[in-house]
């Protein structure tokens, strides 16, 4: 029969994979607790750190390619790095509120601030990418991208406080560094020259010094690109060499207006 065929067909293609989907949903499930857990005013803590620590460890069963005794520790010192790294998201989120005239209240901007949401679940990513479980920090990290239209690498280093404002878009390189007080919009890049697989040791994206403004669709390439501090870079500019401290980077090209005439 042809379905036979095809099942048999299909079957034999997958025969070198080993991989198990449940962890893609089991790993969204596990970022949505995190989030309710460390913002929700009523969240009972003891109950949702256990139910994260069941999550976790069936998760990193799959993930975790370290030995199993090794695979068991991790959550621990995951749950170690989460006072810390809720103290830098509490310090994110004033700097947002401070910075954006549209920002209301801080409650806004934990519940409705997509750049909140997708500087948050990096935060988080980032310490699993640190304890070296990087499936499961990238899984975090492209949940959150397919969430805000966000896309930053859990490998990023990035200080706080820091501001994304409206998020589509950005996209943030797995080498790329930020200070504190840096402010991104929408559509921005910092990203790689080339890539290729040798390069995956070396530091391929920019570094932003602090006090930094990037306006929409800018686009900062390569890694020993350095945005210098107390800088402005203007909206839809190519930068792929470094900029000194206190510079303002503009797009020259020239729009020109025409008023038409109706007849």
């Amino acid at each position: 029969m042809i379905k036979d065929q095809i099942i048999n067909t299909i079957s034999a293609l997958k025969s070198h994979s080993s991989i198990n989907y449940g962890i893609k949903t089991k790993t969204e499930a596990f970022t949505e607790k995190l989030f309710y857990t460390l913002f929700d005013a009523k969240a009972p803590l003891p109950q949702s750190i256990d139910e994260l620590e069941k999550l976790f460890k069936e998760i990193a069963k799959i993930a975790c390619k370290k030995p199993e005794g090794i695979c068991e520790g991790i959550w621990e010192q995951f749950l170690e790095k989460l006072p810390s790294v809720l103290e830098k998201l509490n310090q994110d989120a004033a700097y947002i509120l401070e910075n954006d005239p549209a920002s209301n209240s801080i409650e806004e901007v934990y519940l409705a601030y997509p750049g909140f949401y997708a500087i948050a679940i990096y935060r988080l990513s980032h310490e699993l990418y640190l304890l070296d479980m990087l499936l499961f920090s990238r899984l975090m990290s492209e949940y959150a991208h397919r969430i805000t239209g966000t896309d930053i690498h859990a490998g990023a280093e990035i200080e706080s406080p820091f501001f994304i404002d409206h998020a589509t878009g950005i996209v943030i390189g797995e080498t790329t560094i930020i200070e504190k007080h840096v402010k991104l919009y929408q559509g921005v890049t910092l990203g790689a020259l080339s890539v290729s697989k040798d390069m995956k040791s070396t530091k391929r994206h920019p570094t932003v010094e602090k006090n930094v403004c990037i306006y929409a669709n800018a686009t900062i390439l390569g890694g020993e690109t350095v945005i210098g501090k107390n800088s402005i870079i203007g909206g839809n500019t190519w930068i792929t060499k470094s900029i000194p401290p206190k510079s303002i980077v503009t797009n020259t090209t020239i729009t020109e207006v025409k008023i038409k005439e109706l007849k």
